[in-house]
């Protein structure tokens, strides 16, 4: 159950940052001189000294000491969507019989964790098993606490090989993140801009899952080995009453938001918003804007801690792209943006944005960036779970495009035409009640079709997977502004009328990169024909989605920004496209098991008794056919699945025989990936005629119904 009484007193502001080193704490905790010198190497413009890490790494130890530690790891993101921790104890040796507790500042800085056994696309051999983490400085070290009460020091690390090559999500969001610094200030300056440092990407990821009963959840094997219901008919109700979103919350759910609340906060994650979403059992949680590493970082805290606050409540949570057919799925929509580190957004349109030179121009870049590398943006949501998502109606297609809204259009629009648009001021929404005050008008509506959509001061991009960790889409997006930002600063660095210039590249941008700008309803039929008409690629699935990483384009722009190595990236190709089979790999078992074990015993034990019954009918001298038609399905049914758990294991024993890892990832795709939904057609036809109670699994109704 939770660990806190409902009616015990919340006080957040206390509470909040209590388990982080914060600035707070290495204010109160450093000398004067280390805390100065630390700052500067957060800020980059330092390199940390060992003098400097032995005196942190000591006050990091008394601090998390007295809070309980007694162990610490290095906590880094390995190229799986999880994180990954060893843990050593903070004793030694005293020669004594007893030990000293000892933390140093190479312990800080540098761990050496075994490399041969995480995901690596080629870059490691197994018997090549050195690895190194090193400490992140910019993402503050937190304590993580159990249900036991074990209290564990967490230190953020990246993590590369022994040849330098990087193995995680963190080190290429960190080179993504330098670089479209560098060329956003190149471009800041030409606009006059003498005081910013250092332009810092921010992302706000909202989070989507689904809460089941453990109960239930420990008697799907298809949750708990492929994180998402393999079988299963509809309920009688689904979300088709609209009534779940922004619905009351249930006491069960609402005392477990508290308790994953108060863990967060103390880890300094900036849990802001929580709310139903529009299916039955599922939620939200979105958290405060943060640079991208924090936010990264803080994303994976939130879904590992959601994860155990669940367990402790009697429940699991669910963070599959699509646990349940026929209902909305789970996504992560990341919104984007630029600031200074004074502060200033750099996608803040203003009151008028046709005023807002420079505004404009860096608005112009990302549109140029998302048209011109708009395959790219699709890989880094591909993946097996968000193949039943994308493209359904709660969420975007694999069209990528942009939405802008009335007001932005048309301001790029008179600009491209040569014209000059009028504002109208500050334009009111009225809401036609008398008692409600007129409401200022945003520059832009909403559009939920959009997967890239420009919400106000920021670009929500929708595609992402709600498994997903934000570092991949981050990386992209951030190099694909990097060079968009390049070329505009080179172009406006040249010229000696800025005003004419900007002009002339909006200008151009539009009519080059007009064409990914879509403010309509991405879920008609119509918009893909539309899309198809226009150039934009339609991607479908993973396998075609991935591609995009072995384009001599891709190549070329990653390496160029110091991103990632030609090497790097086809070893991202590689491990994820072998992720990819892998998964269907593991549903393909998982349904086979679950026929011959469950369905094909529940349906002969079915038809046995059907059949018992309509001999008693017949000595009874009774009415039969109803008897005999249930029967007659059932055995057809029985049939059906016995013949489609054969061609399942068929198919899977085919694809994995390949040897080329595309080619098997096609015959995944292609045969095991629909075998799986054929055999399904069958299971889910026989549910909705045995008996209830001879049904060996929970059902769709209990799931989604009886928290």
């Amino acid at each position: 159950m939770g660990s806190h009484c409902c009616c015990e007193k919340l006080n957040a502001a206390e509470i909040f940052g209590a388990n982080v080193f914060n600035e707070k704490v290495m204010k109160e905790r450093l000398p004067k001189d280390t805390y100065r010198a630390l700052r500067k190497v957060i800020r980059g413009q330092a390199e940390l000294t060992p003098e400097v890490a032995d005196v942190v790494a000591g006050a990091i130890k008394a601090w998390a000491i007295e809070k309980g530690a007694s162990h610490y790891t290095h906590w880094f993101q390995p190229l799986t969507n999880v994180t990954a921790e060893k843990h050593d104890s903070f004793i030694d040796p005293a020669g004594d019989g007893t030990v000293i507790m000892e933390f140093s500042g190479k312990q800080l800085i540098k761990g050496e964790p075994d490399a041969s056994s995480f995901p690596s696309g080629g870059l490691r051999a197994t018997f090549e098993a050195r690895g190194y983490t090193a400490w992140d400085c910019t993402s503050p070290v937190f304590l993580k606490t159990d249900a036991a009460g074990d209290v564990t020091l967490c230190i953020p690390t990246a993590f590369c090989s022994y040849t330098g090559h990087a193995l995680d999500k963190k080190t290429p969001l960190l080179r993504s993140m330098n670089a479209v610094s560098k060329q956003a200030l190149r471009v800041l300056k030409t606009f006059g801009n003498k005081t910013a440092r250092s332009v810092l990407s921010t992302v706000g990821p909202e989070q989507e899952y689904f809460l089941v009963d453990k109960e239930y959840y420990l008697k799907r094997l298809d949750l708990i080995l492929a994180g998402r219901t393999l079988f299963g008919a509809p309920s009688p109700k689904g979300q088709e009453l609209e009534d779940q979103y922004f619905g009351a919350i249930k006491d069960r759910v609402s005392a477990f938001m508290k308790d994953l609340d108060i863990e967060l906060w103390k880890m300094g994650v900036l849990a802001k918003t929580k709310h139903n979403e529009v299916a039955p059992s599922q939620f939200e949680i979105a958290p405060v804007f943060s640079t991208t590493n924090i936010a990264a970082d803080h994303n994976q805290i939130l879904m590992e801690t959601i994860q155990k606050i669940a367990l402790r409540h009697g429940m699991v949570c669910l963070l599959h792209e699509k646990p349940y057919a026929g209902i909305n799925g789970n996504g992560k929509h990341n919104n984007w943006s630029l600031s200074t580190d004074d502060g200033q957004n750099l996608l803040d349109p203003g009151v008028t944005p046709e005023q807002n030179e420079q505004f404009l121009a860096f608005c112009c870049a990302v549109i140029k960036a998302v048209d011109t590398h708009a395959d790219l943006l699709r890989a880094t949501c591909a993946t097996s779970g968000n193949d039943h998502r994308l493209g359904a109606n709660e969420a975007p297609p694999g069209i990528i495009s942009i939405f802008l809204g009335e007001t932005l259009n048309e301001v790029l629009a008179s600009i491209a035409s040569g014209g000059k648009y009028k504002s109208g001021g500050s334009a009111l929404l009225k809401l036609g009640v008398d008692t409600l005050p007129a409401l200022p008008k945003d520059n832009s509506d909403r559009n939920r079709t959009s997967p890239f959509a420009f919400t106000g001061n920021k670009f929500e991009f929708r595609m992402v997977g709600s498994s997903a960790s934000i570092s991949g889409p981050n990386v992209t997006l951030n190099t694909i502004v990097a060079e968009a930002l390049d070329e505009l600063a080179t172009r406006l660095e040249k010229t000696k009328n800025l005003n004419a210039e900007v002009t002339a590249y909006v200008k151009e941008v539009i009519e080059k990169h007009g064409r990914v700008i879509f403010d309509g309803n991405g879920y008609t039929e119509d918009w893909p024909k539309e899309a198809e008409k226009r150039g934009l690629p339609n991607v479908k699935n993973t396998v075609d989605a991935l591609k995009a990483y072995l384009t001599p384009k891709a190549q070329k722009l990653y390496d160029k920004y110091n991103v990632l190595s030609k090497e790097e990236l086809h070893s991202r190709y590689e491990i994820y496209i072998e992720q990819y089979c892998k998964h269907i790999n593991i549903e393909a078992l998982c349904a086979v098991k679950m026929s011959r074990t469950l369905y094909i015993p529940t349906a002969l034990k079915s038809a046995a008794k059907l059949a018992k019954e309509t001999t008693a009918l017949k000595a009874a001298g009774a009415a039969t056919a109803v008897a005999e038609e249930l029967l007659a399905k059932v055995s057809r049914l029985l049939e059906a699945i016995n013949k489609k758990t054969a061609a399942l294991e068929a198919a899977n024993a085919k694809a994995n025989a390949a040897e080329d890892a595309t080619d098997k990832a096609i015959l995944f795709r292609d045969e095991v990936f629909t075998a799986i939904a054929a055999l399904r057609e069958e299971v889910d036809a026989l549910e909705v005629i045995v008996p209830a109670y001879v049904w060996p699994v929970p059902t769709y109704a209990d799931m989604l119904f009886k928290l």
